[in-house]
């Protein structure tokens, strides 16, 4: 999982001054309509609708844009969108396994787009099963390190998540990362926050089951296939086994 979360962390570092910040904006929407529309409008009482509030909160969405979300989703005001999810699967550069997650109203539009981002960026569209069988759905919560002016260590993570059904707890650098079954994800979530600790993000997640190490080339490559698919509207998720080392990562960002 080395691989997928240094590239994630490359990726929240460089959030703040990405000029995608509205194509961002309408995923954390959709994932709050999808939830409303699942669970009904109530956070309360639907934590995937909490959970996709709090994460688009984190984002600064404005709070009359989740509000509307929120409604159109649990069908308060009549409008709303069907959305459905389609998932798609691609191989990068070194052997690299892709899954690509989307959400749109238009399978054949979202098809056709991930196609063309995939075939101009050096990609190969994969069988279906070929690339899936690498990975298994995870509940993983995100805790950065830096709380309020204190470090949280590894023993105040455990201690608050193990009784909650964590089964690891993973240190990449600035924060830990804590894997559960899916089902425990609420539950790990809602024992952090109850033993005063923050977090980015809590979600569902394909997590590799083994990492594929790349060179400074391939790593280039699959950077530049994953910034492709990921500026795609309908496209929710990426994720990847691409395992970059530091080493690899100095070489790149020189």
């Amino acid at each position: 999982m080395s691989g997928h979360s240094k590239w994630a962390t490359t990726k929240h570092k460089k959030a703040a001054i990405d000029a995608k910040r509205g194509k961002l904006f309408a995923k954390l929407i959709k994932n709050i309509e999808i939830a409303a529309k699942m669970g009904g409008p109530d956070p309360a009482g639907n934590p995937t609708l909490f959970d996709a509030i709090q994460k688009a909160k984190k984002q600064s969405v404005p709070n009359k844009n989740i509000d509307s979300a929120v409604k159109r989703g649990g069908g308060l005001d009549g409008g709303g969108v069907n959305y459905e999810t389609i998932m798609y699967e691609v191989y990068g550069a070194g052997g690299v396994g892709i899954l690509v997650e989307c959400l749109t109203d238009n399978k054949n539009r979202a098809a056709m787009e991930v196609r063309t981002a995939v075939s101009r960026n050096g990609g190969t569209m994969a069988d279906p099963g070929s690339v899936s069988r690498l990975f298994g759905r995870k509940g993983v919560v995100v805790l950065p390190k830096s709380q309020d002016g204190k470090e949280i260590v590894e023993d105040d993570v455990l201690e608050a998540t193990l009784d909650a059904g964590a089964e690891d707890v993973n240190d990449h650098g600035d924060s830990f990362q804590v894997v559960s079954d899916p089902s425990d994800v609420v539950a790990v979530r809602v024992a952090v926050q109850e033993a005063g600790i923050d977090y980015d993000s809590a979600d569902v997640e394909f997590v590799a089951s083994m990492d594929i190490p790349v060179d400074a080339e391939a790593a280039a490559k699959v950077f530049k296939l994953i910034d492709a698919i990921e500026d795609l509207d309908d496209v929710q998720n990426v994720f990847s086994n691409v395992d970059v080392s530091d080493e690899v990562m100095a070489e790149l960002e020189d």
